[in-house]
């Protein structure tokens, strides 16, 4: 398996633009089940788990053609309702397509998906959420077999705001008969974003970024041409790295209002913030103070895919930070390796006390999940010395080759 090879102690100039956001472009892509047209999107990104993505779609009778950075699927022939289980364990979001195939076909056939190792991350709300539109569930080996021949709208409210459950039971509802309203619906900018792609379709889909989401059920979506929304957490990892290791850089193609949790900390930390158009230059010219305390929450509060990234910039930050995990019960496994290079953490149960130090020091350290490596990815290029990041292809499942976009600001990694 690949790994990173990270010279450390460089500082980061330039500018850099961030590519459409992974979360959101998984979502559109199990969308494109319900079109019976040519769906064709732009600036698809090359990350692993979109491009397992397409491999299922095709397997489910999608027709995929690439031009240059779009990718054209025709849905007109989707005809299989099983989603193959080698594939599903790979990536979590293959069970966004639950609810699509669901709408489509009216029957579906998945396994429990897999992806990053952060926790239990049941499944449960979906399901819970598609027996109320009147789907069958036969839960059985660890395969999940729905049939929704008398699928309905309803009413639904979930216990948590899942983002998961949320967009499966918006795509199921979509070609439902009658209304779905989903209550205490999660608010992040893919909702939004997932919304607006059906609607351009002929969907009609209101409230999305709000508690309450409506569906109005529809008999077919149309063709349709689409742009994602950029990466929010590929713009934070980006600004973090810049914050941690000092600079100057100035990175486009960002959504401000998506990372504002993540700006006002910095702010609030001394660091030179300045906003103009779609771009966020940030400069970082000092040690900065801690932030105090990070507490992870469902949008608008900080997001847990940016915890590590955070987290990282406070072992070199002046001051005590408290680290609270909220999501995820096991998304603290980059800690133990940060403390192989120096940083003076203590850990206990999802939460971590962090005491700057005024060094990391470089090690051999281990990817073990998709935004712990690009977490330690930015440790190795503040450290002392020499650090070896080993299985680095997690992080590729989000990132589109991480050590180059940091290696065109002036940082030194290779891939080997």
């Amino acid at each position: 398996m690949d790994k990173f090879i990270i010279n450390g102690g460089k500082k980061l100039n330039g500018s850099i633009c961030v590519p459409k956001a992974k979360n959101s472009y998984l979502a559109i892509l199990a969308g494109c089940v319900l079109s019976s047209g040519i769906v064709t999107l732009h600036k698809c990104p090359n990350f692993v788990d979109v491009n397992k993505m397409l491999e299922i779609l095709e397997i489910l009778g999608c027709r995929i053609e690439r031009q240059d950075d779009n990718v054209i699927i025709d849905c007109r022939f989707i005809h299989n309702y099983k989603v193959p289980n080698e594939l599903a364990k790979q990536i979590r979001s293959s069970i966004f397509l639950l609810g699509p195939i669901l709408a489509r076909l009216r029957k579906a056939v998945v396994c429990y998906p897999g992806g990053c190792d952060i926790g239990a991350r049941p499944i449960d709300l979906h399901l819970k959420g598609l027996k109320s539109l009147n789907v069958e569930i036969i839960e059985k080996f660890g395969i999940i077999q729905c049939d929704a021949k008398e699928i309905k709208g309803n009413d639904i409210h979930l216990d948590y705001p899942s983002v998961g459950a949320t967009e499966n039971i918006m795509m199921a509802s979509v070609l439902a008969k009658g209304t779905t309203r989903i209550f205490n619906c999660a608010k992040e900018p893919e909702i939004v974003d997932l919304q607006n792609f059906i609607n351009k379709m002929g969907g009609k889909i209101y409230g999305a970024g709000s508690d309450i989401i409506t569906i109005e059920g529809v008999e077919k979506l149309s063709s349709v041409e689409y742009t994602p929304m950029p990466d929010r957490i590929i713009a934070g990892t980006y600004l973090l790295g810049v914050a941690t290791c000092g600079g100057d850089v100035l990175v486009k193609n960002v959504e401000f209002e998506h990372i504002f949790s993540l700006i006002t900390k910095l702010r609030d930390s001394g660091f030179e913030v300045i906003k103009k158009d779609d771009s966020i230059r940030l400069i970082s010219n000092k040690r900065p103070k801690s932030f105090g305390k990070i507490e992870t929450m469902p949008y608008p509060g900080f997001p847990t895919d940016m915890q590590p990234q955070a987290l990282v910039l406070q072992t070199v930050s002046e001051g005590v930070c408290v680290v609270v995990e909220n999501l995820f019960e096991t998304r603290l496994k980059h800690v133990p390796e940060l403390v192989k290079m120096g940083a003076n953490i203590t850990l206990k149960d999802r939460m971590a006390i962090v005491s700057g130090v005024e060094k990391l020091y470089g090690a051999e350290v281990c990817c073990t999940d998709l935004r712990a490596g690009s977490a330690l990815t930015i440790a190795g290029m503040v450290a002392q010395g020499q650090t070896i990041l080993t299985n680095v292809h997690n992080i590729d499942r989000g990132y589109d080759h991480l050590e180059n976009a940091f290696n065109l600001l002036g940082a030194d990694i290779k891939r080997v």
